[in-house]
Order: structure tokens, then C-alpha cells, then sequence
């Protein structure tokens, strides 16, 4: 029986959600002849580790496995590789520097966490030094599989020229409600109601979760940007800021004053065969999330719901697009992902 031993960094819903999953396949991973030992599991005030990290002792077979390691004239950091894979759940920016730190005991990382990935430059290169030993297909798309799909295409040599997609599951809801004749309030108000939006729905309306989703795949295809860098479209203006206006102000009062203009603007793309759909776009040096207009007929026009929907262009995918979709969140869908992506490294493990 391989053993991987884990240590979870954030225990809201994914993470929670990851080790009801975790403790539910247990008889489905041994018969696969693999253990997913948790040995901690912290939260931005707390940390709770297994007993037996503080006592058991080292056994025989390591103590020579240190003897080899020094008679080679090597550091005994070299134990440490791959002997502990750390899974960042959070939404915290803050994990970035213990990331950063256990790359260098060789430790295996795997991300539901999009904020180390979208930090500087510089941490992005740190975290990726060792390929092989980094996993973070949730942080774009939940549980669908577009970092692994986008992986297989690249490394096989086939340029990739454009990505566009429709990433935010509640987005994606408010756009095809709005298509129907809703207002844009109304569907804001009833996302909230069915769980579909952050506490503060200016969160999703933002665009920057869709932001860093972009960034993280622009990095992917080798573009050396920022979050700076990308054009970003909110879908509320600036007076309508959290520093400036209440949630209660917002939903009560504010964002019925931008019903109007989206409903021009629905109607306008209606008469043109169009819809409007809230994506990212990825092409040469454009990085830009935003409403686009977009052919009906076309796999994002005909986007209905919180599905995501992303479609990559190629040499190979050239005509006809790749396109991949599914649901793209719910702690459910995302948690999945992240254990799909711990299994994915098993082999790394002794």
C-alpha cells in the first residue's frame, strides 16, 4: 500500500468537502493500493496535526538511508523529496510564502488556492520550478479538466493561438438570464438567493476571479504578465465600489441603476444574431476578461445556467476548437478536482 501523506492548508467548504471525499473512497483508494494519510489540517488561526508525526521515531531502513545520503557528500534536505504533499484550499494570499518555502524540501503542491498562482512573477517561477511536482486543475474550471488538456496540447508542440471562455459559473448564470429579458438586478438578487454568488455578489461582478483565471492560463502558454497587465471590465461602476457602498445599498438600490444599459446592450447584440457572454480572451499579447458578444449558434452563445465553457485554438485546433465544458464550481465539483490531483502524483511518492 503506497501512503501519501497530506497536509491541508484552509478547511471552508472545499477543504471540508475534500476530506468528506477523502474518508468516502477510502476502500475505492485501497483497492487502487493507495492511502491518503492527512497527517494536518490547518485554518488561518489553527492547527491540528496527528500525534504520531511528533513520535514516532525513524526506523532502520532510514537511519541507512541517511548513511547513504552523507557518504554521497549530500545535503539530508534530499529526504525530504517528495515525502509530503501540501494542499492549499484556502483563498488566502498568504500561503505563498510557506509554498514558496517547501518547494525547496521537495515537497509536492496541489492548488484549489488561485491566489499564489496569480502573485508575482517571481513566486509563479518558484512554485513552478519543479513541474512534475505542482497540480492546480481547480483553480481554473473547478473540476474540469482544462489545466491537464491544455498540458497534453502544449506538450506535444501544438502552439496554441487563442483561448476564450466563459469561467465564472456565476457569470455565466447571470449572462444567460439576462438574455431572456431579466433584469440584470433580479437575476443578481435570485444567484444570491440559490447560493450561486459570494456573500457580497460584487465579488463575482468584479471580473477579478475571472482575472486570475486568465492569468493563470496566460502564464501557462509562457506569457510573462500580471494581474496588472489584464484589461478587466467590472460590471458596476466605480461609485458603486464596497468602500463607498453597502451590500444592502447595492442590492436595494444601486444595481438596479445598471439594468438599463444591459438590456440596451442585450438587445443591440439580439439584433445581430448575438448574445452576450462574460469571458476571457487570450490571443498574442491580448489578456482581457469582459462581455463579448458572441454568434448564437457558437458553444459559448448556446451557454445556459452555471456551466463553464472554454474553447482553445491550435494548430490542430484550429477550425474547430477544443472546447470543453461542464460544471465549472460548487465546493463539490472543485474538491473533486483537487483529489483527482493528489492521486495524479502518486507516483512521486516513495
Amino acid at each position: 500500500m503506497k501512503s501519501i501523506p497530506l497536509l491541508l492548508m484552509g478547511c471552508g467548504g472545499v477543504g471540508r468537502q475534500l476530506l468528506q471525499h477523502i474518508v468516502s473512497c477510502r476502500s475505492l483508494h485501497a483497492n487502487q493500493g493507495v492511502h491518503l494519510r492527512v497527517v494536518g489540517v490547518c485554518d488561518s488561526k489553527s492547527l491540528v496535526v496527528a500525534s504520531d508525526v511528533f513520535t514516532r521515531e525513524l526506523n532502520d531502513k532510514f537511519l541507512v538511508e541517511v548513511c547513504r545520503v552523507k557518504l554521497n557528500g549530500l545535503s539530508l534536505s534530499k529526504l525530504a523529496d517528495f515525502g509530503l504533499a501540501f494542499v492549499d484550499c484556502s483563498a488566502s494570499s498568504e500561503t505563498t510564502g510557506v509554498l514558496n518555502r517547501v518547494v525547496d524540501l521537495g515537497c509536492c503542491i496541489v492548488l484549489a488556492n488561485k491566489k499564489p498562482l496569480t502573485s508575482r512573477l517571481e513566486d509563479y517561477d518558484k512554485l513552478y520550478s519543479y513541474p512534475r511536482r505542482i497540480r492546480h486543475e481547480s483553480t481554473v474550471g473547478a473540476g474540469l479538466p482544462v489545466i491537464a488538456s491544455l498540458n497534453r496540447i502544449l506538450l506535444s508542440g501544438d502552439p496554441v493561438h487563442r483561448i476564450i471562455g466563459s469561467l465564472s459559473g456565476t457569470l455565466g448564470y447571470v449572462m444567460s438570464e439576462v438574455e431572456g429579458g431579466k433584469p440584470l438586478s433580479e437575476v443578481v438578487k435570485t444567484a444570491k438567493s440559490l447560493g450561486f454568488t459570494e456573500p457580497d455578489p460584487r465579488d463575482d461582478l468584479s471580473g477579478m476571479d475571472v482575472a486570475r483565471k486568465a492569468l493563470i492560463l496566460a502564464r501557462l502558454l509562457g506569457r510573462r504578465v500580471n494581474l496588472d497587465d489584464i484589461k478587466i471590465e467590472s460590471l458596476y461602476p466605480d461609485e458603486m465600489e464596497p468602500d463607498v457602498m453597502s451590500v444592502e445599498e447595492f442590492l436595494a438600490t444601486g444595481i438596479k441603476l445598471l439594468d438599463n444599459d444591459v438590456e440596451e446592450r442585450v438587445k443591440k447584440a439580439s439584433l445581430r444574431g448575438n448574445v452576450l457572454r462574460y469571458v476571457c480572451v487570450i490571443e498574442g499579447s491580448r489578456c482581457e476578461v469582459g462581455i463579448q458578444e458572441l454568434p448564437k449558434t457558437s458553444a459559448l452563445g448556446r451557454l445556459k445556467g452555471s456551466d463553464n465553457v472554454l474553447e482553445i485554438y491550435s494548430r490542430c485546433y484550429n477550425e474547430q476548437p477544443l472546447v470543453i465544458q461542464g460544471a465549472g464550481a460548487g465546493n463539490d465539483t472543485t474538491a473533486a478536482g483537487v483529489l483527482a490531483d493528489i492521486l495524479d502524483i502518486q507516483d512521486l511518492f516513495p
